[in-house]
């Protein structure tokens, strides 16, 4: 494949191939979603979100890091063999452990029904050990067009299935059929793109260096994902499953804007951050404020209206007996900005080799949540959740990162500032708003009149300073090694 010259170019044409993936994929999802909520009940949903808690938790895990490890290194044909050997030892372990498993973890969430839906989900982490090598080839070569390919025939498989067997009455277990179908497409795929065979090996050095960096990072990804489950267990040990299916609706609803822009934003940024690094080349704390600034001037309006919107948006996608989901989105939704915010600090300290800094944040976050959100729950149920995640991440987990990239070299001051003007910006967009939403009663009218009246509010408070973050040339020069020999990124599928 013919890539451009520059890493400023490639980093954009990265950027526009991952936003038109997740956003297409993200619509398609979307539309599957609420076909299946028509089709499930509150109570099959709550099923496979134990199932996929399950899952999420142990997918990081299972590949150790170690693809983040060749983002930093490249020379894939020297490391890849022995990372490959490490990922597939390591998957196939967790598969047989959660295959063994799985009746405990449906009991410790009380819906024994899960266990069978537990196990298929498992396999899953085997086929994305055998697929970290290609997989990270694409992404760090910023092979987006191919990635965008691969994950619409996923998608395709994975909708086809699911939906065929919840019409045919196969209940939870239908949507778990099509993640492992679209997982084993995937990884045949990946391979075949990336013209390569699945190829084992062993290097003491090389074994040794990836653990060293892959294992605090990993450590760091199971508890970032402790961070974005642990509302599930709360939920689903006090509330029943049923409430966790209303709880799943919520929280796939606030997370559109890190579904759409920070996985196009992460797709790009590891590896743009790494080169950089690499290269020694522009000033970091420039570099990275300027990436802040613009991805949270998107992230914030998508998330405000999300809250503002909270009760429309789900009466009308949903209907009328998921409505209770829209007392937690209303907190859940800004919760989606400041994910998308972090992902890129993540990103820096990951390209910048600061896995402990990183583990170290996640840490504080997660010890911070779980109380929190036990204590929450408890009090306040689904509203109490989407609040404990978004006092958290705002009072603990912000703070601790700025810290962490001062450590790190980045200048705290500008990264800061080039937050204000969004954040002054969604003053006035909320509150026309609210007002929009309390004049009417329909909600289509709430959804299109309050809309427009936020976007107009927003687009006129933060438009130019918008305009001044897209109009400046992408920092960049020497170009990444060929793209025979490289590799990327933190692996998961469908």
């Amino acid at each position: 494949m013919t890539t451009p010259g520059t890493l400023g170019a490639r980093v954009r044409t990265g950027i526009w191939w991952s936003a038109l993936n997740n956003l297409t994929l993200r619509l398609g999802t979307l539309v599957t979603g609420i076909l299946l909520a028509r089709l499930l009940d509150p109570e099959a949903f709550g099923v496979f979100a134990i199932a996929l808690t399950v899952q999420t938790a142990l997918m990081t895990l299972s590949e150790l890091g170690l693809a983040a490890d060749l983002i930093r290194h490249g020379d894939v044909d020297r490391r890849g063999p022995t990372i490959a050997t490490l990922s597939l030892v390591s998957s196939g372990f967790l598969t047989v452990a959660v295959l063994l498993a799985a009746p405990a973890f449906a009991d410790f969430f009380a819906a024994p029904e899960a266990t069978a839906v537990i196990r298929v989900m498992a396999l899953t982490l085997l086929l994305a050990g055998i697929g970290v090598v290609p997989f990270a080839r694409l992404q760090r070569d910023l092979r987006q067009r191919e990635l965008f390919h691969i994950e619409l025939v996923a998608f395709v498989l994975s909708t086809g299935l699911a939906l065929g067997l919840a019409v045919a009455g196969w209940g939870a277990i239908s949507i778990a059929i099509g993640r492992l179908v679209s997982q084993t497409a995937v990884v045949v795929l990946q391979f075949v793109l990336t013209r390569t065979r699945p190829r084992v090996g062993w290097d003491r050095s090389v074994a040794w260096s990836g653990l060293r960096f892959g294992l605090p990072l990993s450590l760091a990804g199971l508890l970032s994902l402790g961070l974005l489950n642990v509302d599930n267990v709360a939920v689903g040990r006090l509330g029943g499953v049923t409430v966790l299916g209303l709880y799943s609706i919520a929280f796939n609803l606030s997370s559109w804007p890190s579904s759409i822009v920070g996985t196009a934003i992460r797709a790009v940024a590891m590896p743009a951050f790494a080169e950089i690094h690499r290269s020694g080349t522009g000033d970091a704390t420039a570099t990275l404020a300027r990436a802040c600034g613009l991805t949270w001037a998107v992230a914030v309006p998508m998330s405000v209206g999300l809250a503002v919107l909270a009760h429309p948006v789900v009466t009308i996608l949903y209907g009328e007996r998921w409505a209770a989901a829209a007392t937690a989105l209303v907190w859940l939704a800004p919760l989606g900005a400041l994910r998308i915010l972090i992902d890129v600090w993540v990103a820096y300290l990951t390209a910048h080799g600061r896995s402990l800094l990183l583990l170290s944040c996640q840490l504080l976050w997660f010890l911070s949540l779980v109380p929190a959100m036990w204590w929450a729950v408890q009090g306040r149920g689904l509203a109490g959740a989407g609040l404990a995640h978004v006092a958290v991440a705002s009072l603990v987990a912000v703070p601790a990162f700025l810290v962490a990239l001062r450590i790190a070299g980045v200048g705290s001051g500008p990264v800061v500032r080039a937050l204000g003007v969004p954040i002054a910006a969604a003053v006035p967009t909320v509150g026309v708003g609210v007002l929009a939403v309390a004049a009417l009663d329909d909600p289509w009218l709430q959804l299109s009149v309050a809309g427009l009246a936020m976007s107009g509010v927003y687009a006129l408070a933060a438009g130019p300073h918008l305009r001044r973050l897209t109009l400046d040339d992408v920092p960049a020069d020497r170009s990444p090694p060929p793209a025979t020999a490289s590799t990327v990124g933190s692996h998961r599928a469908a």
